[in-house]
């Protein structure tokens, strides 16, 4: 602001002498008196405004140019195998035999554990020695049937008894299969507390095998995340406790919406990394929106009013104000619609101590 100081004009009369003056003498001396202050008044009026002219307010700048802006929607998960199951037996028994304990390597097929099967091993044996009975006799039979000997009947009786023993063994052979518990994948025996002697019933008993070599994150995102959140979507994973992080891509993402949390399933397979291990916490960042050539500024630039938001820029030493209209914001930057443009001098620092106008001095930059 500018102080104005007025001082007003004050003429002196000379003081009367005791002697008369001449008059126009007098008139002369105090124009010439008038003359004189109103010279020292213009001097000091320049001066003083000079002095008390609005100073300019330093300012740090932020020059605007565009740049990619990606938005986030950071989310927990955690992370889980891709292959990650229980084993279970499939008849009830008595565990007779373990062949594999926690912590071991073990291959899809593997024999884990054998449960008693003395019963159906007997009537295996007995099936087999019935079955090579049976086979020997159709064969006979089959023989003289070729040779127009003995009925068809014989020949098909003979025929129907050895298919009757075939599928009676096969039904044996099944079942004492079922009373093993057999590796369904690769992996890792991550839990198994069975015993021998324990006897054991199918869904409550099992083995937990995982592979580790292969894992996925798995979260749930918001349904009003539903449009922008989709399988392919640029991803960051970040595993505070194995203090790694990961770059990728959503591998599957819900088209359903859970009625219940009012959210929907992302999954994301992640490459073969040591130190990951399943149910472990990873915070996820999902690319939801990208633009290649968009204005961002800080956000701390940005001032509002009951107009709407503003900014301040730099015009020809003076701050301007410009009423601007904002997009997304993350991690301090604010993506700008309109209202500035490339190449524009954003006053950031001391943004606030300024108004539309006034004379600004760039320090930082």
């Amino acid at each position: 602001m500018k102080k104005f100081i007025y001082i007003p004009v004050l003429l002196f009369l000379a003081a009367c002498s005791n002697k008369p003056k001449d008059k126009k003498a007098e008139l002369a001396e105090l124009k010439k008196q008038q003359a004189d202050l109103n010279s020292k008044i213009t001097k000091l009026q320049a001066e003083v405004g000079n002095t008390d002219s609005t100073a300019a307010v330093e300012v740090g700048v932020f020059p605007v140019q565009t740049g990619e802006f990606v938005n986030y929607v950071q989310i927990q998960g955690r992370i889980d195998a891709q292959d990650n199951v229980v084993a279970y037996p499939q008849v009830p028994g008595t565990i007779t035999a373990i062949y594999a304990k926690a912590g071991q390597r073990v291959s899809r097929g593997q024999l884990l554990v054998q449960l008693d099967n003395g019963v159906v091993k007997q009537n295996i044996a007995q099936a087999e020695a019935q079955l090579t009975l049976n086979r020997s006799l159709f064969q006979r039979q089959k023989a003289l049937w070729d040779q127009k000997i003995g009925t068809e009947v014989q020949y098909l009786q003979a025929k129907t008894t050895l298919e009757a023993s075939e599928k009676g063994l096969s039904a044996l052979r099944q079942q004492a299969n079922q009373m093993r518990i057999i590796a369904p994948i690769s992996g890792t025996i991550d839990q198994m507390d069975l015993k021998l002697g324990q006897v054991i019933q199918p869904g409550q008993n099992g083995i937990r095998i995982v592979n580790a070599e292969n894992l996925k994150v798995k979260a749930d995102v918001p349904e009003s995340y539903s449009r922008s959140v989709n399988t392919g979507n640029m991803v960051k994973i970040l595993v505070p406790d194995a203090r790694d992080s990961v770059e990728t891509r959503v591998t599957f993402a819900a088209k359903s919406i859970d009625q219940a949390s009012r959210s929907f399933a992302v999954e994301v397979k992640l490459p073969e990394r040591k130190g990951l291990r399943p149910n472990m916490t990873a915070i996820l960042k999902i690319a939801d929106y990208t633009k290649s050539d968009a204005i961002v500024i800080p956000i701390k630039a940005i001032q509002r009013s009951e107009e709407g938001d503003f900014v301040y820029i730099i015009n020809n030493g003076t701050a301007k104000k410009s009423t601007i209209k904002a997009g997304k914001t993350y991690s301090g930057k604010t993506e700008i619609l309109s209202g500035i443009k490339a190449g524009d001098q954003l006053i950031i620092d001391g943004a606030t101590d300024v108004e539309d106008g006034d004379k600004v001095k760039v320090t930082q930059q």
